[in-house]
């Protein structure tokens, strides 16, 4: 469990890549409108405030992107949720976060309209009151997690060309690799972790869960997200890609 706490600024490991430095990203269908983006934010074990913010500064400085933020006060409060309602897309980064009533429901109403999503490592396990919305929303399948040290991550072959994925070479990320061994079956796995004797999808997409009536945008979701990762220019591109694709599909049926 958590306790209170706030954005202060990208730490000293984040600062070592400005969001200045990694140049533009591609923006899928070159769509001149901004992006309004809600940045939900509460899982402390990952610095996510700081992580976040330092994607919002790159999505702000190249991606067409406004962003804003509805950061967790404590495991129970996640005031700023209100962004939604008028948001292109979510991108989630909590933690077994307790929340209820209207707070709750804001998120299930974002997901049940398809809003656009990018899910990052701990959305697998968002929402204790919620955790149903791994496989609902996701099309994930959560079993937790190994205890490597070291996450080799590596470009899925047949999804080489996925726009999500332009621009993004294999890297290396110090988070443990997580176990989900059965996905949605809609799901396009666009990458694959790996350390000796184990091998599991780490980012995939999928279209957004909704009624046939509805403008459902997409969905994208990756395991990664250790605070290290944020400092590597390939994940910060892979997730304002993300950004953007999730979004394409709502914007072209706008």
């Amino acid at each position: 469990m958590h306790s209170a706490h706030k954005t202060v600024g990208v730490s000293a490991g984040l600062a070592a890549l400005r969001a200045s430095e990694l140049g533009d990203f591609a923006v899928a269908g070159e769509a001149e409108q901004v992006l309004r983006v809600c940045l939900v934010s509460g899982c402390p074990l990952y610095k996510s405030d700081e992580s976040l913010a330092l994607l919002g500064e790159y999505l702000a400085e190249h991606g067409k992107a406004k962003c804003s933020r509805a950061f967790s006060q404590k495991e129970d409060d996640l005031p700023g949720l209100e962004n939604l309602e008028k948001s292109d897309c979510m991108v989630l980064f909590a933690r077994r976060m307790t929340i209820d009533g209207e707070q709750l429901e804001r998120i299930k109403r974002y997901c049940r309209r398809g809003g656009a999503m990018v899910a990052v490592r701990t959305a697998s396990h968002a929402f204790q009151n919620w955790l149903q919305m791994d496989k609902e929303v996701l099309g994930g399948d959560y079993q937790g997690h190994f205890d490597n040290k070291l996450t080799e991550v590596q470009i899925v072959e047949a999804a080489k060309d996925h726009p999500v994925l332009a621009g993004v070479k294999p890297f290396a990320s110090r988070g443990t690799l997580y176990k989900n061994p059965n996905l949605a079956k809609d799901a396009t796995v666009l990458l694959a972790g790996t350390f000796p004797g184990q091998t599991y999808p780490v980012a995939w997409v999928r279209p957004a869960p909704t009624p046939k009536a509805a403008r459902g945008g997409r969905v994208f979701y990756t395991s990664l997200g250790h605070s290290t990762d944020f400092g590597n220019p390939n994940f910060l591109r892979l997730l304002a890609n993300a950004v953007s694709w999730t979004c394409a599909q709502q914007r072209d049926r706008d």
